[in-house]
């Protein structure tokens, strides 16, 4: 993203945030291109001093000219002389763009951060941002709005930890395998298995409540075909052309989609014009569903049987690679990606300049 900005337009400051929950401003832009880079970086400068990545506290302060950041430089010897006060600096941010996955990031906590700081940001709100990142509360909205999605039941973790045969028993009677099992609030895939029988069943459980407290397990679709539509827009989103996944392993799981590049993406999916028409609907449809704003990858399930599309999911952060699915898929639409980048900070600041005349109070 950084390479594609248009840098007499934006001036860029990256954030990088550690797994440990440190925030730090690096001294220059990020290098990494691939999983194993970024995490020799995070290896690497786990513990910045003050000649490398500055500490990053908190603030959020909407009365201080978008003021979000305050950089800390540790206190100490500096040029021979004794520093008795940290050195402190504003960042003073126009928009931010969030490309974080999974809890902490996708699902509505650094969305109200940025809320309570009053400072433009990318993409989803809070409620659209948490709802979509919980896959038991989507598939409500989802069905709700008239939207077909895989039928599936819900296992919270103390539950499951007080009764793991009865709930065994009661899920073999409702489901016909195989199921997916999916924590309900994760992202990349990660924790989910595909159960063929009662003992896998209980292995992908045992699996899932490692990551959340809460467990979808939900029915596979016969001979799925994984179609995904790249949504664009606030009050009037628009639909991409729709891609298909060809993965490499059973299903397109965190490895198929990270560790290795034998999955294939076709764009556009080879689909009749009938169907592209309805998939490019169910994905507004699915965007308005949650509420989404700026950007969202709604990703789709194909009964090759009886030709019956489900919704499965909805990303409101989808990967931003220039090989990721939602930018390719807008580039095979017609819009590349360095004026997609500009078109989701204009969507940002035109959100958030519409609600700031709304009132938060009783005058």
């Amino acid at each position: 993203m950084l390479a594609h900005l248009d840098r007499d337009r934006y001036e860029p400051i990256p954030i990088y945030i550690f797994q440990n929950g440190r925030w730090t401003v690096p001294d220059g832009p990020p290098s990494a291109q691939t999983e194993a880079e970024a995490k020799a970086y995070a290896r690497d400068h786990g513990q910045p001093d003050s000649r490398g990545s500055r500490d990053a506290h908190l603030v959020a302060s909407p009365d201080n000219d978008h003021a979000l950041l305050t950089i800390e430089r540790n206190p100490g010897p500096r040029d021979g002389r004794d520093q008795d006060l940290a050195l402190v600096r504003g960042r003073h941010l126009d928009v931010v763009f969030p490309v974080l996955h999974g809890p902490f990031g996708e699902d509505g906590t650094v969305q109200g951060l940025l809320e309570l700081a009053n400072v433009p940001y990318v993409g989803a709100g809070v409620l659209a941002s948490a709802v979509s990142m919980d896959k038991a509360v989507m598939k409500v909205l989802f069905a709700a709005r008239g939207l077909r999605v895989p039928a599936w039941t819900v296992v919270h973790a103390h539950e499951w930890a007080a009764d793991r045969e009865g709930i065994l028993t009661t899920l073999m009677a409702r489901r016909i395998l195989p199921v997916f099992v999916k924590p309900a609030n994760l992202g990349s895939s990660v924790g989910i298995s595909k159960a063929k029988d009662r003992n896998g069943l209980a292995a992908a459980i045992d699996e899932a409540v490692q990551y959340d407290r809460k467990v979808v397990v939900e029915d596979a679709v016969p001979a799925a075909r994984e179609i995904e539509v790249s949504v664009l827009g606030n009050e009037s989103p628009e639909a991409s052309l729709p891609g298909e996944i060809i993965p490499s392993r059973e299903f397109y799981d965190y490895e198929a989609k990270y560790l290795d590049d034998r999955s294939q993406l076709i764009i556009p999916a080879p689909l009749d014009e009938a169907q592209t028409t309805e998939v490019r609907r169910m994905a507004v449809e699915a965007f308005l569903a949650v509420d989404g704003a700026g950007m969202g990858r709604v990703d789709f399930l194909l009964d090759r049987i009886s030709g019956t599309w489900f919704v499965n999911e909805i990303n409101t952060i989808p990967g931003f690679t220039t090989i990721s699915m939602y930018p390719k898929l807008w580039n095979a639409t017609g819009l590349g990606y360095g004026r997609l980048l500009e078109r989701l900070i204009e969507l940002a600041l035109a959100r958030h300049a519409a609600t700031r005349h709304l009132r938060t109070g009783v005058a």
